[in-house]
Order: structure tokens, then C-alpha cells, then sequence
């Protein structure tokens, strides 16, 4: 599903590439053709982009970002197993799909918090006092993350239990 982006005027930063009908990828600040590589550097590099259709607008970001996850799975070390790809394929229309995407997302950007603190430790610190502490402060924020997602959760079923009984009149 497609929509077309709106960069808001605060985010001049965005680097907008644009796909064309033949594939190819066009980096609209270097005024040049760039490869699904180039695309993936700007991730690693954490630069803000976003690919817009060519000929309609259309956002295609999720889709290009979605290919590079795909490649990198098929060739090397995969991050994704098959069980857990399964997983996520059953929430898909599952009433839980996006507390799902959200705990998901919570969890990563945790993770990525640990790995960006624990190489920015000094040197002088013992390593093994280094990652108890981190390890200590990822098992929180993922404890916390968890318990946000089931507060969420228990407002969501709340909410449609409300429903229910309404439709079926029935008292509170």
C-alpha cells in the first residue's frame, strides 16, 4: 500500500531519491544514478531519505528498505530466522498487529541504545562491570517496552469488550 510523502519544510535534510519505471534510482542531491547499495549506505550512515515514485509520488521507502532486508538475508548470516519470519507473518491482521510493530520496534531501538553505549565506553572502566551495567539497563528498558505493550494491550481488549456489549446491550 502506497501513499504519497509530504517532507514537512523543517526536514530539508531529507534526501529524496526517486525510482523510476526502468528501476533505476535517482539520488536527487548528487544529481546522479545511484545502486540499491548507495540506498543501503545512507541507512548505515543513518542519513534521512525517502524514494518517491518517479511518475505518481508515491512513497516507496518501505518497499526498497523491505529489498535491501532481503538481500542481506539471502546472502551471508541471516538475521531473521525462519520461526521468526513465521511469527510475524501470523500477526499480520492479527488484532495485535500493531502492538506487535511497536514492541518490535521499542526492542530494536533499545538494542541499537546498548550497542551505541557499549561502544562508547572508556577504556579505563572494567569490561565486565561495563557490560553488566548495560546489559542490566537493556534488560530494563526491554522489561519497560513489554510492560507498555501490555498496558496497551489490556486498554485495546477493555475498549472492544465496551464495544461488545454495546452491540449486544448489554449492562456494564
Amino acid at each position: 500500500m502506497s501513499s504519497t510523502k509530504y517532507i514537512p519544510p523543517g526536514e530539508v535534510d531529507t534526501r529524496i531519491i526517486k525510482k523510476y519505471p526502468n528501476r533505476r534510482l535517482y539520488d536527487t542531491k548528487l544529481s546522479s544514478y545511484i545502486a540499491l547499495s548507495d540506498i543501503k549506505r545512507l541507512v548505515m550512515d543513518d542519513l534521512r531519505f525517502v524514494v518517491l515514485d518517479a511518475k505518481t509520488g508515491d512513497d516507496l521507502t518501505r518497499s526498497l528498505l523491505l529489498q535491501i532486508i532481503l538481500e542481506e538475508e539471502t546472502d551471508g548470516s541471516p538475521i531473521l530466522t525462519e520461526r521468526m519470519l513465521a511469527n510475524i507473518i501470523r500477526f499480520y491482521g492479527h488484532a495485535m498487529q500493531s502492538f506487535m510493530g511497536a514492541y518490535l520496534e521499542k526492542n530494536v531501538q533499545t538494542f541499537m541504545d546498548f550497542q551505541s553505549q557499549l561502544t562508547r565506553t572508556t577504556h579505563d572502566q572494567a569490561p565486565l562491570n561495563i557490560m553488566q551495567g548495560l546489559v542490566g539497563q537493556y534488560v530494563d528498558q526491554s522489561t519497560q517496552a513489554l510492560t507498555e505493550m501490555q498496558v496497551q494491550m489490556q486498554e485495546q481488549f477493555k475498549k472492544q469488550t465496551d464495544q461488545l456489549m454495546d452491540v449486544m446491550r448489554l449492562k456494564r
